[in-house]
């Protein structure tokens, strides 16, 4: 899930800079690809995920 929302936050990351929206100074195509990148971070080190890494039962 987290890494669908960094993409969809790539992607408006790309349309602020193609399309030259002026924005706030929060929401610059930046600071939106970063958070992107972030969650892409968390999605790839397991957070969200949904599985427990426990051991296994026998």
């Amino acid at each position: 899930m987290l890494g669908i929302i960094a993409a969809v936050l790539f992607f408006l990351a790309f349309l602020i800079n193609a399309a030259e929206i002026s924005t706030n100074d929060v929401f610059t195509s930046t600071n939106v690809m970063l958070i992107g990148l972030a969650l892409l971070a968390l999605h790839v080190a397991g957070v969200g995920s949904g599985w427990a890494a426990r051991g296994r039962r026998r």
